[in-house]
């Protein structure tokens, strides 16, 4: 009985590490349509979505289950609380890639990001898909190590943020409010998916060890 518990319990971490590979590939996806302006691949993104909530079900599901007929204790229970947060935030990861797909789609036939902060963006996308990326292996690998630098490395998402900020409130800025609205919404979405990955590493960190991991200095 115990093995089995111990395979269910593992199958969810494995379910949770699939998620945020569909979750890499919408960040992926959507930064690929807002540069290129591309609709049809911010269509897919947008109705992917739906793929990654049912992903999320499934692990609620099977964590629920697990709560009502296993009752687990102790470090257990502490796994199967974290997968239910860990759960909610990949799926929130992917809506903020929706999120960029839709200024995107809006854009149509135009691209969204003026020429001269284009490389700010494509930062920012690099940057947010690269944590996904390497939650997913944390996740995978429940690596203790690898979530604690992973929130350490977070640092240069908030600079390109300031700096996306910089930018388009310099006098120089002549593209107007709408374009001005959207580079400020696209760096709050790179920016939360960034923290949302450091957070489910924290949550790992905390599976394995009971604790939190402290604060970057």
């Amino acid at each position: 009985m115990r093995d089995a518990y111990t395979v269910e319990l593992d199958a969810i971490f494995e379910d949770l590490a699939g998620i945020s590979r569909q979750v890499r590939t919408a960040v992926k996806d959507a930064t690929q349509a807002l540069l290129t302006g591309d609709s049809s691949i911010a269509e897919r993104v947008i109705s992917e979505d739906a793929q990654i909530d049912s992903a999320r079900e499934k692990v609620e599901e099977n964590a629920f289950s697990l709560l009502s007929l296993q009752q687990p204790v102790a470090g257990d229970l502490r796994t199967v609380v974290a997968a239910l947060r860990m759960v909610a935030e990949l799926e929130r990861m992917g809506d903020l890639s929706v999120h960029v797909a839709k200024i995107a789609r809006l854009r149509v036939p135009d691209i969204a990001i003026p020429a001269e902060v284009r490389p700010t963006v494509e930062r920012m996308a690099t940057v947010a898909e690269d944590m996904v990326a390497r939650v997913t292996d944390v996740i995978a690998g429940r690596d203790v190590e690898a979530a604690i630098a992973l929130g350490r490395d977070d640092e240069e998402m908030d600079q390109l943020r300031r700096r996306s900020f910089t930018e388009l409130l310099s006098d120089d800025w002549s593209h107007g409010v709408e374009a001005a609205v959207d580079i400020a919404l696209l760096g709050r979405y790179y920016e939360r998916i960034a923290d949302h990955a450091v957070s489910v590493a924290n949550r790992v960190v905390f599976v394995v060890t009971g604790h939190n991991p402290a604060p970057a200095a």
